[in-house]
């Protein structure tokens, strides 16, 4: 699938992480739908916007990015969710992908890393 045709929502709380994403991603075409500063705004936009693919932060201050990602799961299940976080713990990762996401990256990360994490997922 052309970057193009991947809408992208991300949710983050860290101002620079979020205007990173956006930059990087919008750079290379894709077409980011909107940005959220915090879990519950982010599942708001993410049930408005629909979008393909959602980069997802896990530590946030009003609600975890894990609980997001499984209500995200539930109510939109041909949307993709990448988490984009520093926490690298094991029981973390593991958590994520129990729950669905479609990969994992740790911050700080560089753009190849996002890009090629982003490209291994299958759209449907």
């Amino acid at each position: 699938m052309k970057p193009s045709q991947v809408s992208v929502l991300v949710i983050d709380d860290n101002d620079v992480s979020r205007a990173m994403l956006r930059h990087i991603l919008m750079e290379h075409k894709y077409d980011v739908v909107g940005v959220a500063g915090s879990g519950q705004f982010g599942l708001e936009l993410a049930a408005k916007l629909r979008p393909k693919l959602i980069c997802l932060d896990i530590a946030m201050p009003d609600c975890s990015g894990l609980d997001v990602l499984k209500r995200i799961r539930e109510q939109l299940p041909d949307t993709e969710v990448l988490m984009v976080t520093g926490n690298s713990d094991r029981a973390s990762v593991m958590e994520a992908v129990q729950h669905g996401a479609a990969g994992y990256i740790v911050k700080p990360f560089n753009p190849t890393t996002l890009l090629r994490t982003i490209e291994q997922v299958e759209f449907t």
